[in-house]
């Protein structure tokens, strides 16, 4: 799946859920997988740094994270 589910943490950092391939829709996996109340956006794998070493410094816009709630 070349698919990743993106949210910002309380933090304000960005998590990143890599869904596994388990019968269930990515929104599906997101609105499962993502904290109730959390808005996500599901994107691209290529969307997402390569490189992990910066990963805390990751940021997301809150007005991009449209794709739906965490429920």
């Amino acid at each position: 799946m070349n698919k990743r589910i993106i949210y910002q943490t309380d933090n304000g950092g960005v998590a990143v859920i890599i869904p596994a391939d388990c019968g269930l829709t990515v929104r599906q996996i997101a609105e499962k997988d993502v904290p109730t109340g959390k808005p996500f956006k599901i994107v691209d794998q290529a969307d997402i740094p390569a490189d992990r070493s910066q990963r805390a410094a990751w940021v997301v816009d809150p007005a991009d994270l449209t794709d739906g709630v965490g429920a």
